[in-house]
């Protein structure tokens, strides 16, 4: 497998590297970046763990997990943190997390057309979801602006800050995909 590089109007999304650990940790290990995120906030010792999954799902054959630091537009600087993974059926779950620094910009809108041209365009899938705490109301404008119709709530879904919590899902089917005026987006694959 080849790295994957995606490039948007004002983010590109690249391959986790080691040095990628310390801007990670800035953000999976800040509470309020966490706030409304699966997880508490993590230490270093995950983080680093994290990074290290990361990169190995690059190398994985087959790849089901496409784990991407969210850089600006020629930039290295992870600013963000973008997962896709594969399931059944031509689909797959997204997820990111940006630096609070970076909310309020519209650049989560543009991660999720990110995440959506490497799942239809690159990887030909058919059917991409996510899902967010219901109290995230940012992240409800975010999937509904990058496109995405709400599907439901899977009641206690997780498990995090000593009780359980619901999801709101959201999903795109690729025939509702718009990939040309929304975001001229290039997904290539470079050796």
């Amino acid at each position: 497998m080849t790295p994957v590089h995606l490039a948007g109007p004002r983010l590109a999304l690249r391959e986790v590297e080691p040095e990628d650990t310390d801007a990670l940790l800035a953000i999976y290990g800040d509470p309020e970046a966490t706030r409304h995120l699966s997880f508490e906030p993590r230490t270093r010792d995950q983080v680093q763990a994290i990074t290290a999954r990361s990169i190995a799902s690059a190398s994985a054959t087959p790849r089901t997990e496409y784990c991407l630091a969210i850089t600006r537009l020629g930039e290295h600087q992870l600013i963000g943190y973008a997962r896709l993974a594969t399931e059944p059926q031509q689909a797959a779950t997204i997820g990111f997390a940006l630096h609070p620094a970076e909310w309020g910009k519209g650049l989560g809108a543009e991660t999720v057309h990110l995440l959506c041209a490497l799942g239809f365009n690159v990887l030909g899938l058919h059917r991409i979801w996510a899902a967010r705490s219901p109290l995230n109301e940012a992240s409800a404008r975010t999937l509904l602006r990058a496109g995405m119709t709400e599907d439901g709530r899977i009641r206690d879904h997780v498990f995090v800050y000593g009780a359980w919590r619901d999801s709101i899902t959201y999903s795109i089917l690729e025939h509702e995909w718009p990939p040309n005026g929304v975001l001229g987006a290039v997904a290539d694959r470079e050796s």
